[in-house]
């Protein structure tokens, strides 16, 4: 353990790495850096425990950084550590360059977690706080590990650190330890002039363990993470009143601290003097850019301890492994991602089901094959379906994590953080569902996924007007529209950032929650409420042909040089099947085409998208949304029977008549569209 006098010198190390990369980059957040960096110093210099020659390893403390507006204090500390270069904190928000202005999750250089709108991050820790647990239960204690979070005031004023604290505290997740950096000044005003909560009393009201220390103060510091450590009931936030710019000065030497104008832009903006700071704090001016002599002696002394506690535990692991060897082998199958043998084609499926209902029956199937799988929802698993999983397992409890199931209650937004946080601590296979119109409250989180690449499952039900009496409100109307919008969104690598599938009946259902599962970034199940008659089979089983969705779109019911080809998903494929039945009763011949995902249907050969959807033949689509869900694949010169108005209250079956989603109206509309009306 280093002296006070070093650990804070090294401190000031990153508050000067901090300013100074702000004020290169002529853009960023100084002022909370300069404020935590004693906090992040402590905690990686005497607590975190990870292995220094290999970030991944499985078995690691995990931080999670909640404001990524403070991502030059995580990188300067990191730096510190050995993991960036002092060109890579030049480069600071520019090009190409491996610190973008609010981090990117990066293992290999230690950054656990893409930070998103505040809030994310620490229900991202909550959800590794919850699979470490799960792990644990399954392979003990030896490989137990604790998930830090770093909060701020923006944090605990969004609405998800109620849902936060709420499920951390209901399940005494003692293995949770999050900081608090308090030092009352937010972007535009100071906090006391928008909130005035006690803080603590809420997070103790929750069932936390609430300490309270200087966040300036390295003596109470490391105590209180001592006393986080050794807590075993509960988990632990611990409240730092820290400084706003800390160490800012003006040009003449007066502070320029606690002021809220270093929160958001470089300290020279500001008022301040970024010469004089970085003299004030230890710094050579003209080069500012530097490790302190204290820095290096501190972080190497801390690379050797990590070394030897690596080489202790990887002891205890072979220990382990030696005496628990299917254990042991089960182990490496979780950690690789790999996935059971599963027999799809043994699966019974009642004919003519709700696609919600044919999910239910797969779930009870894979609740008992894939034993790493955990399935969430939002008060909603007997509507859902996802009781279907719940009824082969049971749901997480304080001190019991031997289940598969999280009941998250009424929190739709921190389940989902709570799954993407599943997804990174890795071992898991996270899924959670809830209605399709409640994903309006998930799409910042699904957007994470999509940005992270995570594998995380959404299961979203009650897919249209459909839901019928409950009414506009909970009618999804354009909310497919907007994400298959995620389809067409790639990553830097350039793959897609998410797959949206939405079955037309039970045995699609089947092979969408196969591609689900096999697929290694976020996938979207959007599923019915009413019942949908099975598809025919154009040639071989149903199944076999069902196993087509992997291709994003194929030909359910084919003739012979049609006339027109006509083109849906979900349920809207049956009603194509009825019209096209009228159809063929005035000669009129149809293909129908069933596309769950454009996007998995563009990344096919540009030969197999023209066999399904050749060019010169008229086009039909029909979608219980917006029209412009069908928009890319029936094109500009054929006709889309969509829905462009909010719901209403009545029957399903009232609905698509008053609607025109029946047979009679498909015919009707392909007739006029073809000039045979």
């Amino acid at each position: 353990m280093a002296d006070n006098a070093k650990l804070t010198r090294a401190a000031d190390n990153i508050r000067v790495l901090a300013a100074s990369m702000v004020e290169k980059a002529k853009s960023g957040h100084p002022g909370g850096a300069m404020g935590g960096a004693d906090f992040i110093n402590v905690l990686y210099t005497e607590f975190l425990r990870y292995d220094p020659d290999d970030l991944r390893y499985p078995f690691r403390d995990r931080l999670f950084l909640d404001p990524g507006h403070m991502s030059p204090m995580l990188y300067s500390t990191l730096a510190l550590a050995g993991n960036y270069t002092m060109d890579d904190l030049k480069a600071f928000r520019q090009w190409g360059s491996c610190t973008p202005g609010h981090p990117e999750v990066d293992v290999l250089r230690g950054v656990e977690n893409t930070s998103g709108p505040l809030g994310q991050g620490h229900a991202m820790a909550l959800g590794a706080a919850i699979a470490e647990r799960f792990m644990v239960a399954r392979f003990g204690q030896w490989q137990a590990h604790k998930t830090y979070a770093y909060i701020s005031d923006g944090a605990v004023q969004e609405e998800i650190s109620q849902g936060v604290g709420r499920i951390a505290g209901h399940l005494g997740l003692s293995n949770l330890i999050m900081y608090y950096d308090s030092n009352n000044i937010q972007l535009s005003t100071k906090v006391d002039e928008v909130d005035t909560e006690d803080v603590g009393a809420k997070y103790k009201a929750w069932g936390w363990n609430v300490l309270h220390v200087d966040g300036q103060s390295v003596d109470e510091i490391r105590a209180a993470l001592r006393t986080a450590g050794a807590e075993t009931e509960r988990p632990t936030i611990i409240i730092g009143r820290t400084v706003m710019g800390k160490g800012a000065v003006a040009a003449d030497g007066t502070s320029y601290e606690n002021k809220v104008s270093t929160h958001g832009q470089p300290l020279s903006a500001a008022g301040a003097d970024i010469a004089a700071t970085v003299k004030h704090l230890g710094g050579d001016p003209e080069n500012p850019f530097t490790v302190f002599e204290e820095s290096k002696e501190i972080y190497a002394a801390r690379r050797e301890e990590l070394r030897a506690w690596v080489k202790a535990q990887k002891a205890v692991e072979a220990e382990w492994r030696s005496a628990n060897k299917e254990l042991a082998r089960k182990l490496d199958i979780f950690l690789a991602g790999e996935l059971p043998p599963i027999d799809y084609k043994s699966i019974e499926m009642k004919a003519d089901s709700a696609t919600r209902a044919a999910s239910a029956t797969v779930l009870g199937v894979l609740a008992e094959r894939v034993e790493n799988m955990i399935v969430a929802s939002a008060d909603l698993s007997n509507s859902d379906k996802t009781d279907g999983f719940l009824k082969k397992t049971k749901a997480f409890t304080k001190g019991d994590f031997s289940g598969k199931f999280f009941q998250a209650g009424v929190s739709e937004l921190t389940m989902a953080c709570i799954m993407n946080g599943m997804a990174l601590h890795g071992g898991v296979i996270p899924a959670c569902g809830t209605f399709f119109v409640f994903s309006d409250y998930m799409k910042p989180a699904v957007r994470l996924s999509a940005l992270m690449h995570l594998h995380v499952i959404y299961i979203w039900t009650h897919d249209s007007f459909r839901v019928g009496e409950d009414g506009p409100t909970h009618q999804p109307i354009e909310h497919e529209a907007q994400i298959r919008l995620m389809e067409h969104l790639r990553n830097h690598a350039g793959e897609r950032s998410m797959v949206v599938l939405r079955p037309a009946d039970g045995e699609e259902t089947i092979a969408a929650w196969r591609l689900a599962l096999e697929e290694k970034r976020p996938v979207a199940l959007i599923l019915s409420r009413q019942n949908i008659k099975n598809l025919p089979a154009l040639a071989a089983s149903r199944r076999e042909e069902a196993a087509q969705l992997a291709k994003g779109a194929y030909i359910v019911a084919d003739t012979a040089k049609p006339d027109v080809v006509m083109v849906a998903s979900g349920s809207e494929v049956a009603t194509l099947v009825e019209g096209a039945g009228l159809l063929a009763q005035e000669g009129i011949k149809a293909r129908i085409v069933s596309v769950p995902s454009e996007g998995l249907f563009r990344d096919q050969p540009q030969s197999y998208q023209e066999s399904v959807l050749p060019a010169g033949i008229a086009r039909y689509g029909m979608t219980s949304g917006l029209p412009v869900t069908l928009q890319g694949l029936v094109g500009e010169k054929g006709f889309i029977h969509g829905h462009d108005m909010f719901g209403f209250s009545a029957p399903y079956t009232v609905l698509d008549k008053e609607f025109g989603y029946n047979g009679e109206t498909v015919a009707a509309e392909v007739k006029k569209l073809l000039g045979r009306a």
